[in-house]
């Protein structure tokens, strides 16, 4: 049996303010009880380890919240703990989150030597009106001190997050933000389009966004201007140079396993014999800090292996084999025969012997390929 790679998700979910376009999992607060948490997370990982079947996690990615809300203290002990429970290879690539409000020097670099070797700073946009319409705590300036900040402490793999598509947006101000981020010369850009999701302040009372025209104009001229600065799309919003991808992000595309520890964490983990289950932590930090070993799992039947395997494998734009996926999945090709033969006739996929893609018509209508899977 094949045995899936293996990653490992810290979820740390505070943050100074909520943003009114954020759905995950974060909270306000001016006090972390950082020592608690920490020893929860490490006792969390330990109930974890029985997953590991002799594999050594690969990638390491530490979300929020605001995870560089932590002192660079705490996030040392967190990694000491974590290499003392369980094995890590020595090209662990760790990512931890950070925004330009809570960059410090001394922070990066504290981070740096703690073992963090990948980051990806939160800078959304350039533009201060749009980061005030974004509901962001940090400005222009903060956001170009914290590339360089980050840069100084020794990070030379970082990802910038930009968004466009933002309330009151312009082709022109959408463009420039692409054309501020590239003067950093960043390994990695992840840049995708604001979208108002429920549960959230922008859902409750929607900003005024860019018409569907100016969204195209934005998203053609962007591609084009990430491709000429020699960045290739290899994944909806996910852009980067030669052997910048992020490795952690891939093993969830790639439907590879993943450990989860913090408050609201997700995981991934396939059993010897071969079967598939996904689990979930509490939400609520005071919860988790409580109960941080309470874990709700959630077998995955046929129907729910061929669909969030097709999930994330097609956005990845090279696709997967149908050896992966059956490999992956523990399922014979033929279940996905009926769905490919039918989009390939449409145009929809490209099909080059075993290897499965979105076509470029696919790719602009990804959600409706992706959907006849779920059913």
């Amino acid at each position: 049996m094949y045995v899936p790679p293996l990653s490992l998700y810290v979820h740390l979910p505070w943050c100074e303010r909520k943003c009114p376009y954020c759905d995950f999992n974060s909270h306000e607060t001016r006090i972390i009880p950082e020592t608690a948490y920490v020893d929860a997370l490490l006792a969390d990982l330990t109930s974890q380890v029985r997953f590991l079947e002799g594999r050594s996690v690969q990638t390491l990615f530490i979300g929020g919240g605001t995870p560089s809300l932590f002192s660079a203290e705490a996030i040392s002990r967190l990694m000491r703990g974590i290499g003392d429970t369980v094995a890590l290879t020595p090209d662990l690539e760790a990512t931890m989150e950070a925004n330009p409000g809570s960059a410090e020097a001394d922070k990066f670099a504290g981070f740096h030597a703690a073992g963090i070797n990948r980051l990806s700073i939160g800078i959304q946009s350039f533009n201060d009106a749009q980061l005030q319409a974004l509901g962001r705590v940090h400005n222009s300036d903060q956001a170009h001190n914290a590339i360089q900040m980050a840069r100084e402490a020794g990070f030379d793999n970082f990802n910038l997050d930009l968004m466009h598509g933002l309330p009151g947006q312009s082709p022109e101000a959408g463009l420039q933000d692409i054309h501020t981020a590239l003067t950093y010369q960043p390994p990695h850009l992840s840049w995708y389009q604001l979208t108002i999701e429920a549960n959230t302040v922008f859902y409750k009372r929607p900003p005024e966004l860019p018409v569907e025209d100016d969204l195209a104009a934005i998203q053609d001229a962007g591609e084009q201007a990430l491709a000429d600065a020699g960045l290739v799309q290899y994944e909806v919003s996910a852009y980067s140079a030669g052997g910048r991808q992020c490795r952690h992000n891939r093993n969830y595309w790639m439907f590879g396993d993943y450990l989860a520890i913090g408050a609201g964490a997700h995981g991934k983990v396939t059993g010897t014999d071969g079967t598939v289950q996904r689990f979930h932590k509490r939400r609520q930090p005071d919860e988790y800090l409580a109960q941080p070993t309470a874990t709700k799992y959630q077998p995955l039947d046929a129907t729910d292996l061929r669909g969030e395997f097709m999930l994330n494998a097609l956005r990845l734009r090279e696709g997967f084999s149908l050896s992966h996926f059956e490999a992956m999945t523990g399922l014979e090709r033929k279940v996905l025969t009926p769905m490919l033969d039918t989009q390939h006739e449409g145009g929809l996929l490209a099909i080059d012997g075993e290897r499965i893609r979105a076509s470029d018509l696919g790719w602009r209508y990804l959600d409706s390929v992706i959907q006849d899977y779920l059913q």
